[in-house]
């Protein structure tokens, strides 16, 4: 399914090239978001449940290349969260909560078609594909000192209980949103755009419920929830290509 989307939305951004409307611009800016993790997962027996909670801030920079009906950005973010999570059987339950960071390093695709409102001021809605490697992850429990997840000793395990490799917090974004281009000269402009961003679960949470099968002996627990967020991306571009 993730590969599906990429190329779609490849074939968008390359397709623009050929658009009798045709034109380039790049431009840097910075983002401001978050975003809101829900899940709970449920043994099929009712014996035990794991809930995670994170509320998320984002911040950061980017680079965009546009090509009429497309924009490619590459975007260096980091974040502050705070979080809980508690798994819970019968006769145990094991609450985690506290403060976290991050670093990210995105590759952002968006669809979109603008549409000229005056001379100067254009409006284009945006659909499109974001994915996230993660450079960095640390935690600071409420009761202890701040710790990379992924260093080994102090590090969040795994199901085998194993340190995380880092890449379990890579993710995969749906964007839809919308954005404006306002020229303040020929070839400059200003550009501000507003998404609204789905996630799809990560290896971490889907390991998660490894851990239940493993912690409550049960091989069909279910899992529900949703992380998702807004972002505000505020851009000055140059049009090096086109009218």
């Amino acid at each position: 399914m993730k590969r599906v989307l990429f190329f779609i939305f490849l074939a968008i951004f390359c397709g623009s090239l050929w658009s009798a409307d045709f034109s380039l611009s790049t431009g840097t800016g910075g983002l401001v978001g978050g975003l809101f993790t829900r899940y709970k997962a449920n043994s099929s027996t009712g014996s035990g449940e794991m809930t995670q909670n994170v509320n998320q801030v984002n911040y950061g920079g980017l680079l965009f290349f546009d090509a009429t009906y497309a924009e490619l950005a590459v975007i260096l973010q980091a974040g502050a969260n705070n979080y809980s999570e508690v798994m819970s059987n019968n006769n145990t339950m094991i609450p985690m909560a506290g403060d976290g960071w991050e670093t990210m390093l995105g590759l952002s695709l968006l669809g979109k078609y603008p549409f000229a409102l005056t001379k100067r001021f254009g409006i284009f809605p945006l659909l499109g594909i974001d994915y996230q490697i993660s450079l960095l992850q640390r935690r600071r429990p409420t009761d202890g000192l701040v710790y990379n997840r992924t260093d080994g000793m102090y590090a969040d395990i795994d199901k085998d209980n194993k340190p995380y490799d880092i890449s379990v917090w890579n993710s995969f974004w749906i964007n839809l949103g919308v954005g404006t281009d306002f020229h303040i000269a020929k070839r400059i402009f200003l550009r501000g755009e507003l998404l609204y961003g789905f996630r799809l679960m990560t290896s971490y949470e889907s390991d998660g419920l490894e851990k239940m099968k493993v912690m409550l002996n049960d091989n069909d627990p279910k899992l529900g929830g949703l992380t998702s967020g807004p972002s505000l991306r505020l851009s000055a571009g140059y049009r090096f290509l086109g009218t």
